[in-house]
C-alpha cells in the first residue's frame, strides 16, 4: 500500500495501518541514526523515541515533504535535544567508548568501517549531520535547512567545512610526508 494511502488512514484513526507505515520506515530511520549517533544502541533508542513521537504527532504531519523526511526531521530534533539534556564531557566519552565498540564489532565481523567514516566521526554534530543528509541520503541544502530550522547558506558551510575537516584527518592519518 502506499505511503499516502497509509498516512490518510493512519491520521484518521486506523492502527494497523500506521503500524504498517511505520514498520516500513523502521530500517531506513535505523540506519539514519546510527550514522547520526555513531552508536548502534543509542540509535536504537533514538529510533524508537521518534517512533512514538511519529505516533503522537501523526496528525500534524501535513505531506509537504516525504514522509521519510518527516521522520528524519523528528529523529534529528530528538537527538539534539537528547544532546543538550547531557553533559558534554560525559557524553563525549560515552561516544568514544561506544565508537571504538561499534569499530570493533565491525573489525570482527568483517563488516566495512572505513577511514571516512571514521573521520565522520570525529566532526561535531553540527557538521555530521548536514553531511550525513546531504551525502549519504541526497537531501538538498534547503530540504537540510527546512530540517534543521537553519539558513541555506548555514548548512552549506557547514558542509563544506565538515568535508575539508574530513580531508584534512584522512590526510594526517594516511601517513603522508
Amino acid at each position: 500500500m502506499e505511503d499516502k494511502v497509509l498516512i490518510k488512514k493512519a491520521k484518521n484513526g486506523d492502527q494497523h495501518s500506521l503500524a504498517v507505515l511505520l514498520h516500513t520506515h523502521y530500517p531506513f530511520l535505523l540506519k539514519y541514526c546510527i550514522k547520526l549517533t555513531m552508536n548502534k544502541h543509542t540509535a536504537e533508542d533514538l529510533t524508537q523515541e521518534t517512533m512514538a513521537k511519529s505516533i503522537e504527532k501523526i496528525s500534524l504531519y501535513k505531506g509537504e515533504a516525504k514522509f521519510s523526511s518527516w521522520l528524519i526531521t523528528i529523529a534529528t530534533n530528538v537527538y539534539v535535544d537528547n544532546k543538550r539534556k547531557n553533559s558534554r564531557h560525559q557524553l563525549w566519552r560515552q561516544e568514544q567508548m561506544h565508537h571504538r565498540q561499534m569499530r570493533w564489532q565491525m573489525e570482527y565481523h568483517n563488516e566495512d568501517w572505513n577511514d571516512t567514516m571514521q573521520a565522520l566521526g570525529t566532526l561535531s554534530d553540527n557538521m555530521r549531520i548536514p553531511i550525513i543528509l546531504k551525502h549519504y541520503y541526497g537531501y538538498s541544502y534547503a530540504d537540510i535547512a527546512e530540517m534543521m530550522n537553519k539558513s541555506e547558506g548555514t548548512i552549506k558551510s557547514r558542509v563544506h567545512n565538515g568535508i575539508e575537516a574530513i580531508r584534512k584527518e584522512l590526510k594526517t592519518d594516511g601517513g603522508e610526508s
